[in-house]
């Protein structure tokens, strides 16, 4: 990493349905990461939102019989409310309706515009209103959009304005040589396949008639800018551009830049987007981290669309914040798809929490508060090295993982040693004993910043004040 100011985003999503497992993994894993650079001495912006335009938006609004600001307004507040469900540390929520981001939006058109990478044309072909967007060929599965199976794809024909993407392909293909842009690997080759085989200019505006609902169009009322175009600005827009350049500078100009995305976004965030940035002149994105779905039964992906998500806050209701963190950190993969059951988060909760680090900490803090008069002192260095490297890589299942070896490491040491023996052999022997164990249960605690906060917390203030829980942390769920 370059420099000490460091940004990162999570996407936007729609406001057409409550939140799902789903984007509570991008949320968790992106604050995992901003946290982690605050506890390097890092300046973290850390920014999310919700995508409040589109024909998806305006359908809804009109299925469910309410005014659209109404509407946005009403499922914009259930993702706000995750900040709290998830513990989150974001220092702003962007909503593409409020007037700033508008402001951008249109900006940020005008400089496109000015470079001669907006033009208008007829456009006829198939349109899938669950991604909002024209599809290609290699968009279709059976005739259908692969990621909306069940919506039926629409034939439109209208005038748009479209974005000469075609211009960047040198560009594109020159920011994506940098092997450090994309994690993982493959898919910076997908975005690459991309560029080079099916890259076409893609249409920035939708019909007002159509799509009553969006960011009007500087110089034009009879169209409005399409989603993605407008919803790109975000990223930007959260930082102040273009009225305050303090924290755009600051993190997008001069900082580390980290964007954290779906799989599904490879074309959006590392090809349109970059190339949009490039016309209007500005520092595309250092680094952009892709994740996998979450799947249900069967390898099915949750989704709103085929009606099989689960929602967080009933979770987090029974098990709480930190039990969901660490499930979503340690048992989802990072980068591929991974199933989510409730017997399967059952099981590791039990595993790893309750009788893992639960287990461990009760057995330490209750040999501490019997045998020592006080903590011992607290050494202010004392994060692995192996742990932060893989953290800097991005890579936080490994980061968990090693966290969870060493509560491994430290059980069976207990087991070993059998410490509460030794004390009633050798007094000084035993203190030393208990005191190389509570050192090595707080470092375990600082690890545990970024993946449980709460538990961090906890864990570490009983430790300095040589208590022992008074409940267990993780109770045994049956």
């Amino acid at each position: 990493m370059k420099k000490d100011s460091f940004y990162i985003t999570t996407t936007i999503p729609y406001v057409n349905a409550d939140p799902h497992i789903g984007f509570a993994l991008e949320l968790v894993l992106s604050d995992a990461i901003a946290r982690y650079e605050r506890l390097k001495g890092s300046e973290v912006f850390f920014s999310t939102g919700t995508d409040e335009y589109g024909q998806k938006i305006w359908e809804g609004s009109v299925q469910e019989d309410k005014n659209v600001e109404e509407y946005v307004d009403h499922y914009a507040k259930k993702f706000i409310e995750l900040k709290d469900i998830l513990n989150l540390s974001y220092n702003n929520f962007i909503r593409t309706t409020s007037m700033g981001h508008i402001e951008a939006a249109q900006e940020f058109w005008r400089l496109c515009d000015k470079k001669g990478d907006i033009y208008k044309k007829i456009y006829r072909g198939l349109y899938c209103v669950g991604c909002e967007k024209f599809l290609t060929e290699r968009d279709l599965m059976d005739g259908v959009c692969s990621l909306h199976p069940k919506l039926v794809p629409e034939v439109v024909e209208e005038e748009n304005y479209f974005f000469r993407l075609k211009n960047y392909k040198k560009q594109l293909l020159e920011y994506l040589a940098n092997k450090k842009v994309i994690t993982p690997e493959w898919r910076r080759t997908e975005a690459i396949s991309f560029v080079e085989s099916d890259m076409e200019d893609f249409s920035i505006s939708r019909d007002k008639k159509r799509t009553p609902w969006g960011i009007p169009i500087p110089g034009d009322d009879r169209q409005v800018m399409y989603v993605w175009f407008g919803a790109f600005i975000n990223y930007i827009s959260t930082l102040g551009w273009p009225n305050s350049k303090g924290n755009f500078e600051k993190f997008w100009v001069d900082g580390v830049t980290v964007q954290i995305a779906g799989k599904d976004m490879v074309k959006f965030q590392s090809v349109m987007w970059q190339g949009m940035l490039m016309s209007a002149g500005m520092p595309t994105t250092d680094h952009i981290v892709y994740h996998g779905f979450i799947t249900g039964e069967g390898g099915i992906k949750m989704s709103k669309s085929l009606g099989n998500v689960i929602n967080p806050n009933a979770i987090v209701s029974e098990y709480g914040t930190d039990a969901l963190r660490y499930f979503l950190l340690r048992e989802i993969s990072p980068f591929e798809d991974s199933p989510f059951t409730m017997e399967r988060f059952k099981e590791a909760y039990n595993a790893g929490l309750a009788n893992g680090l639960g287990n461990l900490a009760s057995r330490i803090l209750t040999l501490s508060e019997k045998y020592l008069e006080k903590c011992p002192e607290i050494p202010e260095h004392s994060i692995p090295q192996e742990w932060k490297d893989h953290l800097n890589k991005f890579e936080i299942q490994k980061a968990v993982n090693f966290t969870w070896s060493e509560i491994g490491e430290l059980d069976k040491f207990i087991q070993e040693t059998e410490p509460f023996k030794i004390i009633k052999i050798d007094l000084e022997k035993g203190k030393k004993l208990i005191s190389d164990l509570v050192l090595r249960l707080y470092t375990i605690g600082r690890m545990l910043n970024p993946i449980m906060p709460e538990t961090n917390i906890t864990l570490k203030k009983l430790i300095r004040e040589n208590k022992k829980p008074e409940a267990p942390l993780f109770p045994r769920k049956d």
